[in-house]
């Protein structure tokens, strides 16, 4: 099996090789996107290995079919990227539901503690041998209370975390985790109590309609006043403009984003010899009170290594048996994991 592998870097290389070798899959690595102007690429190819910023539309889609492709292998979660109802019938989509929760997680946490501590400030004065406390007074998060959106596995380890350090959870969830409210620490709330109640407020579900800009103008206003604000899930679920308005009124305390609405054409590339057109994120990144990754949560040895397995394991599923546990279906309205066979 031959697959088209777009916005390839060099640390997905290692992992894919390992896992790929003595399978009979072999994949040709393209550092660029695929989208309607290089689906071409994958003529000859069985499959395509696609990544978040990939853009598989119903054009791509209808590209990749007519020159026989019929596998996107997502390496990642999220399928918001993909055209799910016009895929169906043509194209079998697998994807990676889980890969080291701990590692977007722990990230999270590293950005938070970043922030109300100042770390990434008193990095910059040190190496200056400005050795000066001023401006860099912190808050304990013991005692807190921290919101968290989204209880899927990485959801779950976040609030293990923030337990450690002592903090109390308000936890929302369309489908709450079974076991998971004691009652006490860890309590499933309405989206207002948990905007009310919240110090931090952490982003750890999927993107869907349900779910787009969750964290907008009337959220924000619901919120308690300085609310620190966490996504290290989708870009769009948070209004970037809302939330640029709420930082600038004093409202929001302080933003920790490893992910943007925009960040397709920005993020996983180096920009540094160019002007940033994107004047939102720009505004964004030069408040003091905000920290920008780009989308690296995800990015650990372990993660890395799960995604490949995942990934190379699906398609030796679709190959031998034609199915997969790990394919997307479309059933009326929304995608879904299919488990009751071929879907085709």
């Amino acid at each position: 099996m031959k697959i088209a592998f777009f916005d390839a870097k060099p640390y997905d290389k290692p992992s894919f090789e390992q896992y790929a070798a003595n399978t009979g899959i072999t994949f040709k690595y393209f550092e660029t996107k695929l989208n309607e102007d290089t689906a071409e690429l994958a003529h000859g190819f069985d499959g395509v290995c696609v990544f978040v910023n990939d853009t598989v539309n119903a054009a791509v889609i209808d590209k990749l079919y007519a020159m026989g492709v019929r596998v996107v292998a997502l390496r990642c979660a999220g399928f918001n990227n993909v055209d799910m109802k016009h895929a169906f019938g043509k194209l079998h989509v697998v994807r990676v539901p889980a890969y080291s929760p701990y590692a977007v997680a722990e990230h999270t946490m590293a950005l938070l503690l970043t922030s109300i501590r100042r770390i990434h400030k008193a990095y910059n004065r040190t190496r200056d041998f400005n050795f000066s406390l001023s401006g860099l007074t912190g808050f304990d998060l013991h005692g807190k209370t921290v919101g968290v959106i989204g209880t899927g596995r990485i959801g779950r380890v976040f609030i293990d975390i923030c337990r450690g350090f002592g903090m109390k959870v308000l936890a929302y969830d369309k489908f709450p985790a079974k076991g998971l409210d004691n009652g006490d620490t860890v309590r499933y709330v309405s989206l207002d109590e948990l905007f009310a109640g919240s110090d931090i407020i952490s982003l750890h579900c999927p993107l869907t309609e349900d779910t787009h800009h969750i964290i907008d103008a009337a959220s924000l206003a619901r919120c308690k006043r300085g609310v620190v604000l966490l996504n290290t899930s989708r870009g769009a679920l948070v209004d970037a403009e809302a939330l640029l308005a709420g930082i600038k009124s004093r409202q929001v305390g302080a933003a920790c984003l490893d992910v943007y609405e925009e960040e397709a054409d920005l993020f996983f590339e180096d920009n540094s010899g160019h002007i940033l057109e994107d004047d939102t994120l720009a505004r964004l990144m030069s408040m003091p009170n905000v920290l920008v990754t780009s989308h690296q949560a995800f990015l650990t040895e372990e993660a890395l290594a799960n995604i490949a397995e995942t990934t190379v394991q699906n398609l030796l599923k679709l190959q031998t048996d034609g199915q997969c546990p790990n394919e997307l279906c479309f059933r009326g309205t929304e995608a879904e994991d299919c488990r009751s066979g071929k879907c085709f």
